[in-house]
Order: structure tokens, then C-alpha cells, then sequence
């Protein structure tokens, strides 16, 4: 067994033991095929407010560029898909933001995987990424294999859906790449038929600023009123697309502790959330991606919800 192959199988190992889903490698380097299709998709504005979107664009495409000397792109999934959901009569909140916020969790267990490889390999260098740099995670985890970009612009992997973080680490090793998978999307439209806001303007493309991810997180200003009754009841976030993918049949809960939700979030009703303060705000959300929206984000747009 070769040195690139023992290392390898390292890495992997160590992943699975770190409670991640999967993982798969790829080469740094350009992204030749995304590269006119992220810049078409800037052009036509599909990304609204989120300007930042248009920095980087040269890093986005290159890791080499964000990270010197780079070889390898070490893609990896964390399962989030919940084992209970909120109450029926609630206003709804995106499944990833049940529990504690994912960029902690992951970027521990990406320092700790860094760590072994360093322990174990040598001196490697490298960088973790967690949504908190222009890295195109879908791409790169899909050009190693884990997945497919699915209609919805989710990745989609057969046995278990898509309820999942995607995540990184760059690194100037050298190791065995893993070849991309094929889409298993066929002729479903399911995504697109049931998105409250038409917000996929055609097989793989999502107009960002028309997403109810986009317009309850993303959005600083008022949502505009067109979107008046077509928000189906999200208030952070929207899994619609996910929910009615049915590769999402597959989804098994998560076993991250941290990622259980405070044990008062799911039985919180519609009248509870139209009058929530700022100090309930503030218990049941304590580590949350929902403070990313803030306390006046959210009542915003439940004000939205219930008028």
C-alpha cells in the first residue's frame, strides 16, 4: 500500500470515528465547469442583497488561491436530520437550526481531524472551512463523490437524502481522489412543483432572492410584499425542497448531542412565537444559527407570518 493510499484510508477512518456521515477527496484545483455558471448566475442577480457573493470570485473557484500549496480538497457530511419535529400548530424553523449552531460543532471536529493528520502524517498544512469562506462546499463535495447536485441546488446522495452539513479542510498533501457519482434526479420535479415561492426557476437553478431561506435569514430589509401568503409558515429558514425530495425517504436522525434542540423549541406554538420576548429569545436560542437573524429578524418576519 502505497503512502498516498495509507493516508488516505486514514483520513477516512478518523472521519468516521469524528461522527462524520461520509467523506470524500479531490484534487485542488480550478473549477473549470462551475466557474460560467456561478459568474451567469451573479450576472442575472439570483443572489439579491447577499453582495458578498461577488468577492472572491477567483478564490471560489481555486483553493490553491485561499490556501498555499494546496493538493487536496477533503470534503466532508454531518447529518443534522432531527429525530422529533416542531409542533404542527408552530411557525417553522429550518431543521439545521434546532440545536446548537454547526459552525462550533464542526470546525471542533475539523480542528480535531486537522490534528490527527498532523499527528499522524506529519507536518501538514491546512485550512477547515465551514460555510465561512468562499468555498463552493456543494461542488467540491460532489466532484469527490459524495453526492449529486440535485435540482433543488442541494447535494443529494442516495442512502441518506440530504439533510446534512457539508464541510471542509484544504490541505498540501497529496492524496487519493475520489471520482464524482452520477445524478439519480431523472424526471422528478417534485423540488420545483412544491416550492412556495417558485423560487427554482429551472432544473438547478435557485433565484435566490426569491428563497424563503433567503428572505427570513439573508434579507436585512422588509420582505417584499409579494411574497405576501406564500411563505408557508417559515419563519428561519425553509426545507420545502428538502422535505419533498424523495431521496430524503433515506434520512436517519443524527446521533450529535449537540444538535438536539432546547426542550422547550418544539412544543412552542404560533401564539407563543407572536409573543416571545427578547429573554425567551435569547434561552431557547443560546448557541444557535438562529441569532443570526436576531431577535428583531425573527419577529419581523413572523410579524410577516401573521398578518
Amino acid at each position: 500500500m502505497g503512502n498516498k493510499q495509507k493516508h488516505t484510508q486514514l483520513i477516512k477512518t478518523e472521519a468516521k470515528r469524528l461522527g462524520f456521515l461520509s467523506c470524500g477527496i479531490s484534487k485542488a484545483q480550478f473549477l473549470e465547469e462551475e466557474a460560467p455558471r456561478l459568474e451567469s448566475w451573479l450576472n442575472k442577480n439570483k443572489h439579491g442583497e447577499m453582495r458578498y457573493m461577488e468577492n472572491h470570485f477567483d478564490k471560489r473557484l481555486d483553493p490553491t488561491k485561499l490556501v498555499e500549496g494546496s493538493k487536496s480538497v477533503i470534503s466532508l457530511l454531518l447529518n443534522y436530520y432531527p429525530s422529533q419535529e416542531q409542533t404542527p400548530n408552530s411557525y417553522k424553523l429550518s431543521k439545521y437550526a434546532y440545536g446548537t449552531d454547526y459552525h462550533y460543532v464542526i470546525k471542533d471536529k475539523l480542528k480535531t481531524l486537522l490534528n490527527f493528520i498532523n499527528e499522524e502524517i506529519g507536518d501538514v498544512h491546512g485550512r477547515a472551512f465551514v460555510d465561512s469562506a468562499p468555498v463552493l462546499d456543494k461542488a467540491w463535495a460532489a466532484k469527490s463523490g459524495l453526492g449529486w447536485i440535485g435540482k433543488n441546488s442541494n447535494l443529494l446522495t442516495q442512502q441518506v437524502g440530504s439533510f446534512y452539513f457539508i464541510a471542509e479542510l484544504i490541505v498540501d498533501l497529496e492524496l487519493d481522489y475520489d471520482l464524482p457519482t452520477t445524478d439519480h434526479c431523472g424526471t422528478c420535479t417534485a423540488c420545483i412543483d412544491a416550492c412556495p415561492t417558485q423560487a427554482i426557476v429551472e432544473p438547478y437553478v435557485v433565484d435566490g432572492s426569491k428563497c424563503i431561506s433567503y428572505l427570513t435569514i439573508e434579507l436585512k430589509n422588509n420582505i417584499p410584499s409579494e411574497f405576501k401568503g406564500k411563505m408557508d409558515d417559515w419563519m428561519f429558514g425553509c426545507d420545502v425542497c428538502q422535505d419533498v425530495c424523495p431521496w430524503n425517504r433515506f434520512s436517519k436522525s443524527h446521533n450529535e448531542p449537540l444538535f438536539n434542540p432546547h426542550p422547550e423549541l418544539l412544543s412552542i406554538t404560533k401564539k407563543d412565537w407572536e409573543e416571545i420576548t427578547e429573554d425567551v429569545f435569547k434561552k431557547v436560542f443560546k448557541n444557535s444559527a438562529v441569532k443570526r437573524t436576531k431577535f428583531s429578524g425573527l419577529k419581523r418576519n413572523i410579524n410577516f407570518l401573521k398578518e
